[in-house]
């Protein structure tokens, strides 16, 4: 590709791994994300908190796969078996197939990185996620011409996701990007934090991550890409279309419609910490905004 993403955050902007692995206690009773842990991060309020302990590192999740609570995930996804995993990649492509993980990270070794991205909530930090390009995995596949969106899909298995036997959700969880949005350089696939592997309730082994859109999108343990030219339905659009539309990008300047969008709440700081603004597209505007040059973004929320 000819856009590469210059990375301006640096090392001591990154949330302290014991920060992030210790959401719980951070953020008390405040609501947590739909998708992955969010954030950009104010570097000061990082250091001013004690380091916690790794035992904290699943208490707060969302995983509805796992239960709706937010320790349903620890107590429950380590029923889920990760190895073998296959990634079906098929639609308007040219080698449809079933993908076994350890193919594609062979693959993608080569370009695999860490990525130091904002990414917001209801509260936010930066996180160092281990991965690679979507566009070079859609690549190994080969898109074909015509193609304009990619729908992705986690796992669906009952007898390991409890979760899912509730019927709230018509599993499984489903995902959407238009083409151009899943191409950019900023879509990765992660497969790691900090250097580790995704623990299973952060959406083992291989999850996307879209940081300047919200959580929810970045959907957790994938096991089908599918291209195609109509605009997939996402299970949140399809349950609150009013609420969740299908870009779902960072914009403060449209409430939600039991919220406000316009600030956020810096972890570390605590919970009294005056909330900061929250930035268009996350902070990426320079990156993306060109993909949704001329459309109305409170219309195409």
């Amino acid at each position: 590709m000819a856009f590469r993403w210059k990375n301006s955050l640096k090392d001591r902007d990154v949330t302290e791994e014991s920060i992030f692995l210790n959401r719980r206690q951070l953020m008390g009773g405040a609501a947590a994300g739909l998708g992955f842990v969010a954030g950009s991060a104010a570097s000061a309020a990082e250091e001013a908190l004690e380091p916690n302990p790794w035992e904290d590192i699943t208490q707060y999740n969302n995983f509805y796969e796992f239960g709706t609570g937010k320790t349903d995930p620890a107590t429950y996804a380590h029923a889920l078996t990760t190895t073998p995993w296959t990634v079906t990649i098929d639609g308007m492509v040219d080698r449809p197939a079933d993908y076994a993980f350890e193919d594609i990270m062979k693959a993608m070794t080569v370009e695999e990185r860490i990525y130091r991205f904002r990414c917001v909530e209801a509260w936010s930090m930066i996180i160092p996620w281990n991965g690679f390009e979507l566009a070079d995995l859609l690549d190994l596949a080969g898109v074909q011409d015509g193609a304009k969106y990619v729908r992705f899909e986690t796992l669906y298995r009952p007898s390991e996701m409890h979760g899912q036997k509730a019927n709230w959700i018509d599993w499984p969880y489903v995902e959407g990007l238009r083409l151009d949005e899943a191409m950019h350089p900023l879509t990765i696939m992660a497969t790691g934090i900090y250097g580790r592997d995704i623990p299973n309730q952060n959406g083992a082994p291989l999850r996307l991550v879209v940081p300047w859109k919200y959580g929810f999108k970045s959907i957790k343990s994938v096991v089908k890409i599918t291209l195609t030219d109509e605009e997939p339905l996402n299970t949140w659009q399809q349950l609150q279309p009013r609420e969740y539309g299908f870009y779902s990008n960072v914009n403060p300047n449209v409430d939600h419609p039991r919220w406000t969008q316009a600030t956020e709440r810096v972890i570390g700081g605590g919970l009294f910490q005056p909330r900061i603004p929250t930035l268009m597209f996350n902070g990426y505007e320079e990156e993306v905004a060109s993909l949704y040059e001329g459309m109305d973004l409170a219309k195409f929320y």
